[in-house]
């Protein structure tokens, strides 16, 4: 009897341990998403005040998601004028200047989504990083502003 309460005072200490240690805490996310709007506004193609990046959201406040948990958002905006009356070869561009950001420089991985391929009413870019839970979605615009950027945590206990 003994040993049979032992380890189970065991194993629910195992669990305990395991859960909490093994996803990213609200605290590490939202301080990389606060690097991530650094990093934006640092990058070579965004600092440049042609293409007007308006950062409306920068990941300062926890917003509570449900039971005990919050998430943090960016949301920005950026033009890239259209040198161009080709609508595909300015999406085209557009995609790989933020795709480029993203991956490069901001650290996340694509998920690819080839029915957007060549669409000329705007494509959606998906990134994550993976091991923090955040995860970034940009809408690439015809129209200005040409990049709708909004990146979040998972929703997560503080």
């Amino acid at each position: 009897m003994r040993a049979t309460r032992s380890l189970a005072v065991i194993g629910s200490l195992a669990l305990a341990v395991g859960c909490s240690s093994g996803g990213p805490s609200l605290a590490d996310a939202a301080a990389e998403l606060q690097k991530d709007v650094q990093r934006l506004e640092a990058h070579d193609v965004f600092k440049n005040p042609l293409k007007k990046l308006q950062i409306s959201q920068r990941a300062e406040k926890d917003i509570p998601c449900g039971e005990g948990r919050f998430q943090r958002v960016m949301r920005a905006t950026a033009d890239y004028e259209r040198a161009t009356p080709d609508i595909d070869g300015h999406l085209d561009l557009a995609e790989r200047l933020i795709e480029n950001a993203l991956v490069q420089d901001l650290g996340y991985k694509l998920e690819s989504d080839f029915s957007q391929y060549d669409a000329e009413d705007g494509r959606f870019i998906y990134a994550v990083k993976e091991e923090l839970g955040i995860r970034a979605f940009v809408y690439v615009s015809p129209d200005a502003p040409t990049w709708r950027v909004h990146a979040m945590t998972a929703c997560l206990p503080r």
